[in-house]
């Protein structure tokens, strides 16, 4: 690693003790920042991916910012989608659209593979940009996880219930299992490549799949999870877990061979742990907070890591992502307070 590398948040993954609590925020590059802003008016998502200098200027700028411990690869979950053949499209305001959706086994069928090198050559280039040239942090490389890809395959876009993505599952479950297989070749294949081509992480994005019971999750979503991980585990980096409104599933994922379990802000820290998950633990102000006066930010930061301060293998984060009104000046004062409140505790 090069000289003058902060490898706190790498400590911290592998649950080692560090001299301050690392942090980074989900989100944390883009939609609060007014140069991501000015930028926004000239490309969409896609287009800013498509520049590896302009994606690697978006992915970095939060770490000059705001000194966080690590940068996040600026990209979406979709951005594989299209070289398996699905025609997706951000649209502003509503998110991924899919205007071929997944109905039959069939469909399942017809999807193609990623060959990243071919399909995706731009995420590596600023990958490549970013860790040769320019951060002096780790750089987080990111994937959707199969249940959450599925959910806007077979919706056609977002949803608030998944009632299409679970009756498919239910119905059809011999193209269900197809699909997790698909997107799981996928999902290796895909993070394999931003491993070799510089990140030092990796995070799973599973952000739709509290939507499932734990019984559901360890029948339709857990064997083709622990086959990711298992695979993932070969590169010898650390691997994260996440997903929104799924405290009930904290055990499974302390279940799975990954580093660490992403928290969103329904469960505590303190209470993950006496359920017992034993691995690190990332996490998790609810990023609403961020909009309160600054003693209540403070407040409860400090409460936060005061549970997860406990034990050594702890990254504070958000218990989802940075909303668009949270002023960059807040989100850099946070960043003062856990280093300074964590090295002097």
């Amino acid at each position: 690693m090069k000289k003058g590398f902060n490898d706190t948040l790498l400590r911290a993954a592998r649950g080692e003790k560090t001299d301050h609590v690392p942090v980074w925020y989900m989100r944390q590059a883009g939609r609060s920042q007014p140069e991501y802003r000015k930028i926004k008016e000239k490309y969409s998502l896609f287009e800013i991916t498509h520049q590896p200098e302009l994606c690697a200027y978006v992915t970095r700028l939060p770490v000059e910012q705001y000194d966080v411990d690590a940068a996040i690869l600026y990209k979406d979950i979709m951005s594989p989608l299209p070289a398996l053949g699905v025609d997706v499209e951000i649209k502003a305001g509503v998110g991924p659209v899919i205007s071929n959706p997944i109905r039959s086994l069939k469909d399942v069928e017809k999807l193609g593979e990623i060959h990243p090198e071919v399909d995706v050559p731009y995420v590596l280039d600023t990958i490549k940009l970013l860790t040769t040239e320019q951060l002096s942090v780790p750089l987080i490389g990111f994937a959707g996880a199969p249940f959450t890809l599925a959910s806007y395959m077979i919706e056609g876009g977002p949803s608030k219930n998944y009632n299409k993505t679970k009756a498919f599952m239910y119905a059809e479950p011999e193209a269900w299992f197809a699909l997790m297989d698909k997107l799981a070749d996928m999902t290796i294949t895909y993070v394999k490549s931003q491993i070799t081509a510089g990140v030092k992480a990796v995070q799973i994005f599973d952000s739709w799949v509290g939507a499932l019971n734990v019984a559901d999750y360890r029948h339709f979503i857990k064997p083709v999870m622990h086959r990711i991980f298992s695979e993932l585990r070969e590169e010898n980096v650390p691997l994260i877990m996440f997903g929104v409104g799924a405290s009930h599933l904290a055990l499974e994922w302390n279940d799975l061979p990954l580093d660490v379990v992403g928290l969103d802000w329904r469960l505590p820290v303190m209470k993950a742990r006496e359920l017992g998950v034993t691995k690190a633990v990332q996490g998790n102000l609810d990023p609403a907070i961020l909009l309160a006066p600054w003693e209540v930010i403070e407040a409860r930061a400090k409460e936060i890591l005061d549970q997860g301060m406990q034990k050594p293998g702890y990254i504070f984060n958000l218990g989802h992502g940075v909303f668009p009104d949270v002023k960059p000046e807040t989100l850099k004062r946070l960043t003062t307070l856990i280093h300074e409140y964590s090295k002097n505790n």
